[in-house]
């Protein structure tokens, strides 16, 4: 059994997060979790994603998932995706790729072409 402790802890996390998610994203990533994209790594991505955006406090950013994208030999596929901009699509995506793609895309507006596989809506 919790503490009421505990559950105040988990409330507040909670509230937190749901105030992120409704708040005002101004990128929104999108991680292939299909099974093609678990077997080249994407967990590993999508940790490293999650990781690097808490570490720069960027309240802005959803990371989230999908399933297949029909892009197996390419995977772990990402998609970049922000307002008013075209979606870009990055793929053979490693943790060390992640990081260079928050510094430059995420948080310096420039695309990591080296990495772009797609762009489009």
């Amino acid at each position: 059994m919790k503490t009421l402790a505990d559950l105040k802890k988990i409330r507040e996390k909670a509230q937190e997060e749901m105030k992120l998610r409704g708040g005002n994203t101004r990128i929104k990533i999108v991680v292939g979790m299909g099974t093609s994209g678990i077997a080249m790594g994407a967990r590993e991505v999508m940790k490293t994603f999650l990781e690097e955006i808490a570490n720069r406090n960027l309240t802005d950013v959803l990371v989230t998932q999908t399933g297949e994208k029909g892009l197996s030999s390419l995977e772990p596929v990402v998609d970049i995706i922000e307002e008013g901009k075209p979606k870009i699509t990055y793929g053979n995506m490693t943790p060390e790729k992640v990081k260079k793609v928050v510094v430059e895309h995420i948080v310096n507006g420039r695309i990591v072409s080296d990495y772009v596989v797609a762009t489009g809506n």
